[in-house]
């Protein structure tokens, strides 16, 4: 399979939904053995514009966002200028006395037990509370001070685990404050230029802007329509990272060459989270979040990173979701295969697709997943 910078024909794998020559669609890229075998996209940018996905097409990754956060602690870390046992009560002040109880290492696995904020977003705008909209959207600093006025946890730290955009919305003010920068000029500096990837960048609306901007839609009753910021959009350690697929090739050939930390250091992103008591870290139980991708049953998370294995292989890997757009990356560091999804439109199952899509390397030299 050759690589592309676009194509007019299908995609390798089915994507669930119609993409034609004028509807938004997927860019999907495909590693394997260092190589990139796969980088095309399929449908356009927007409805009504002519220009087509590419492999320098930028997507939101939402929530593979997470990875780049984490990877910007760990660098701290190593710096020797953050710890993951700092407490959190010693990096951003002014939490109730049970932020003395959460670690670094806590907000990194979902294991803090803070309140989810789009929950207490929905709080606060009740008559004489904040509302947000796409067009007033919450920022860093209004989910730490809602943070802050709650003066319980969901559950004691340590103790359940439960997906948070709340821990890494404070994982980016807490790189901020650590190092002196913003959270964008820190990614930019110590992440994203050093490995090449000169496109990628966190969102600022006002501050900086998209090149090759794939802007987001959703289905309705007449079909697919612009959707593409929602009021949680500007948050920034959580989700606001733009990329495309040639990129996130440098970035995956990064991880395979330990290019940014040794293997020594990365290997603690790649270890699943513990309870305190030693037991395994479930899904809560429960339902009706898309975030929780299945109540009840075991999960493995490290620092960023899902670590659920597939068909029993190795795989490191995480979703995004966010209005008008769906993510998904899966890398099998054993097999060394790598696929990403990125859609802008929110009625592909991306996981789904970036699975399909990686068997298809797995499938020629050995077991499938």
């Amino acid at each position: 399979m050759s690589g592309a910078a676009s194509a007019a024909g299908a995609p390798p794998v089915p994507l669930g939904v119609e993409v034609g020559a004028a509807t938004p669609g997927c860019a999907l890229l495909l590693r394997s053995g260092g190589r990139t075998r796969l980088a095309a996209g399929y449908g356009v940018r927007a409805l009504g514009a002519a220009q087509r996905l590419d492999a320098h097409t930028n997507f939101r990754l939402a929530s593979l966002s997470k990875q780049f956060t984490a990877m910007a602690v760990m660098l701290l870390v190593a710096d020797g200028r953050l710890s993951y046992d700092t407490p959190l009560a010693e990096l951003l002040p002014g939490f109730p006395d049970y932020a003395r109880r959460i670690t670094v290492r806590h907000l990194l696995t979902h294991t803090s037990g803070l309140a989810d904020y789009e929950l207490l977003m929905d709080a606060a705008a009740q008559p004489g509370g904040a509302t947000y909209t796409p067009e007033r959207q919450i920022q860093d600093a209004d989910v730490l001070a809602l943070l802050q006025r709650q003066q319980a946890l969901d559950f004691e730290p340590g103790s359940q685990w439960a997906y948070s955009n709340s821990a890494y919305v404070l994982l980016g003010l807490i790189v901020a404050r650590i190092s002196g920068q913003s959270f964008a000029q820190f990614l930019a500096t110590r992440v994203f230029l050093p490995v090449g990837m000169r496109d990628t960048r966190l969102y600022v609306r006002g501050l900086n802007r998209v090149p090759a901007r794939a802007y987001g839609h959703e289905p309705g009753a007449a079909g697919l329509m612009p959707a593409d910021q929602s009021s949680t959009s500007a948050t920034q350690g959580d989700g606001g990272i733009y990329s495309n697929l040639a990129d996130l090739a440098r970035w995956d050939a990064a991880l395979e060459r330990h290019a940014l930390l040794p293997a020594s250091a990365m290997q603690a992103a790649y270890e699943p989270a513990r309870l305190a008591d030693g037991g395994q870290t479930r899904w809560p139980q429960t339902t009706g979040d898309e975030d929780n991708l299945a109540p009840g049953t075991p999960v493995a998370y490290g620092f960023g990173w899902f670590l659920d294995p597939a068909g029993g292989e190795t795989r490191r890997w995480h979703f995004g979701t966010t209005r008008g757009f769906r993510s998904a990356i899966m890398r099998f560091p054993d097999r060394h295969v790598t696929s990403v999804v990125l859609c802008n439109r929110s009625d592909v199952e991306a996981r789904q697709v970036a699975l399909q899509l990686a068997r298809q390397a797995l499938s020629t030299d050995g077991a499938t997943p």
